[in-house]
């Protein structure tokens, strides 16, 4: 239990969030003032107005930072700021610009860090779209269609885990540990959170607080988005040479089910492992329509089936891509 008052460095990485970080920011200062914290908006060269708001407000209250990303990648934002302005906090706090957050969020990480023996405190995720497309793609990724059960998307009780939304950090930790690998796109969370589990570090899923995500609000912004997802998580698996857990190879197998269906003309029995998925996600989607009491929701079926289809289609291109391509040697952090 950690007792002792908490310095804090909030990040929000972002990249053209003109129509969350004015706000976010405002939400944000109260806690920052409480607390003197300081809040640094890494940005990975936004043309839509967001330099120029951050600018303001930094002019304004000097604890709020722009700091450019010049790699432009989340991951390598937080690295740069935490080398930046990390020597005089405990504590890092990620925000993510693309998503809404209650206003007691950040006291209550702290509540969770002082009270638990956990490095990172991480939190769950509520998807919420506005209408149409957002809308449906919302309520399957709310559902078990959608994630498999994943904990931080499954409303859990408070719980230790592997693997969760990252909200708060100890900064000795991060720093022990290499912070993100600035390599990875996608899934740099999990794989960072793999090192900290291997460097002895625990880590903690709160049920007392929770991030309003939003989700791509079209079919094919949503597959190249779980595309990336798939791929990634494939890279994390080769590299520290993991185990698939059982609700992700389910996943994995949607691709091959769905090649081998090209044996229709030699047998029509190569064809039931595709219909089977197919069935699968029809009969998700009726269910989360029939509790959202609309039939529009029966297109949940065809959002699970591009989530499905294209995170399995990510991760066996870099599967296979890994088989023929040596991986890198990892640097003394890594191995941690």
């Amino acid at each position: 239990m950690r007792s002792q008052v908490q310095r804090v460095l909030i990040v929000i990485p972002c990249l053209n969030e003109i129509a969350h970080i004015g706000g976010l920011l405002t939400q944000l200062l109260p806690f920052a003032h409480k607390t003197n914290a300081r809040i640094v908006v890494a940005d990975g060269g936004s043309t839509d107005g967001t330099v120029e708001t951050v600018r303001t407000a930094s002019d304004i209250d000097p604890r709020v930072i722009l700091m450019h990303n010049p790699k432009r990648l989340q991951s390598a934002g937080i690295n740069l700021a935490v080398a930046r302005y990390g020597d005089g906090a405990d504590v890092l706090i990620r925000i993510d610009a693309h998503s809404r957050y209650p206003d007691d969020y950040c006291d209550v990480l702290l509540a969770e860090a002082a009270k638990t023996s956990a490095t990172s405190i991480t939190v769950g995720m509520i998807a919420e779209g506005k209408s149409g497309i957002q809308a449906i793609n919302a309520a399957v990724q709310n559902s078990a269609l959608g994630t498999g059960g994943s904990k931080h998307r499954a409303h859990s009780s408070g719980t230790y885990v592997v693997h969760g939304h990252h909200a708060l950090m100890r900064i000795d930790a991060f720093r022990q540990v290499g912070g993100y690998n600035e390599t990875f796109s996608h899934n740099e969370d999990a794989e960072l959170d793999w090192r900290l589990i291997r460097a002895g570090h625990k880590i903690w899923l709160t049920s007392d607080t929770f991030i309003t995500y939003f989700p791509r609000d079209s079919f094919g912004a949503l597959a190249r988005q779980y595309f990336n997802y798939g791929h990634g998580r494939a890279r994390t698996m080769l590299e520290h040479q993991m185990t698939p857990q059982l609700r992700q190879l389910v996943v994995i197998m949607v691709m091959p089910a769905l090649m081998f269906g090209f044996l229709a003309p030699l047998s029509l029995l190569a064809t039931v492992p595709a219909l089977v998925w197919a069935m699968a996600c029809l009969i998700g989607g009726i269910a989360i329509a029939a509790r959202h009491r609309s039939p529009k929701f029966v297109m949940t079926a065809v959002s699970a089936a591009i989530m499905h289809a294209s995170w399995s289609a990510g991760f066996w291109i870099n599967l296979l891509q890994g088989v023929f391509r040596p991986l890198k040697p990892k640097t003394a952090a890594q191995t941690q």
